[in-house]
């Protein structure tokens, strides 16, 4: 069933923008977003449209969740971190955490998994057991790789970097470019906090490490580093 926030959010829609959005997220017959729908509409009209719905119930949160349409599991998302990260303690957060845990299916994107996962699974295993995380590491579903090792970016803000470079080892190998670029993102940033962690660990698995996922990770550094570690010469 249809909600009117859902109406009038697709009252919003632009279907040049969709169409442009169909071929960005790679929505084709054997690509990573197969099927995926958009309505057109523009991230900062996201935020401002869910922020109106701060309030709404779980049961509301989940019509947005369960939709076909791209925006709208983006809406549900927005709405259920702003509730989580604004929770009055540490029952309101659970909540939402099991809450989150239960809709992976419909955090099928990468934009999906980059803008929510951070905010409320890195915040919520940030003081308890993480061996979740690994778990998820292992898994046969692309996006929840990469909830795994996107959640981390809240540890590496927090100056924590253990769990990135763990799970990146044990993403080392995994044939996803989506993987790669996530991977070598987050040993991008925990570089920006460490730097010589960062090459301790690229010293001993940059020649393993997939051309993609080597080239987010070093980035940032000096650009003679940078030259030695594409040419194989560290």
């Amino acid at each position: 069933m249809t909600t009117s926030y859902q109406t009038k959010l697709r009252s919003l829609g632009n279907p040049q923008i969709a169409q442009h959005s169909q071929g960005f997220f790679k929505t084709g017959v054997g690509e990573y977003g197969e099927g995926d729908l958009f309505l057109g509409i523009r991230v900062p009209v996201l935020r401002k449209f869910s922020k109106e719905l701060y309030s709404i119930s779980q049961e509301e949160i989940q019509s947005f969740l369960d939709s076909k349409y791209h925006e709208e599991r983006m809406v549900g998302l927005l709405i259920l971190v702003n509730q989580y990260t604004t929770a009055n303690g540490a029952a309101g957060q659970d909540k939402a955490y099991q809450f989150y845990l239960k809709n992976f299916p419909r955090i099928n994107n990468w934009d999906l998994v980059d803008m929510s996962c951070p905010a409320v699974i890195g915040h919520y295993l940030f003081s308890k057991d993480r061996s979740l995380l690994d778990q998820w590491a292992l898994s046969e579903r692309l996006w929840t790789r990469r909830i795994a090792i996107i959640s981390t970016l809240y540890f590496i803000r927090q100056s924590e970097l253990h769990d990135t470079f763990r799970l990146a080892h044990c993403l080392l190998f995994d044939k996803e470019d989506l993987i790669h670029k996530a991977v070598g993102w987050m040993l991008r940033e925990a570089g920006k906090r460490d730097n010589k962690q960062l090459t301790d660990f690229l010293d001993l698995s940059y020649a393993q490490m997939p051309r993609t996922m080597l080239r987010y990770a070093i980035e940032k550094q000096p650009e003679p580093v940078r030259q030695q570690y594409l040419k194989g010469r560290r």
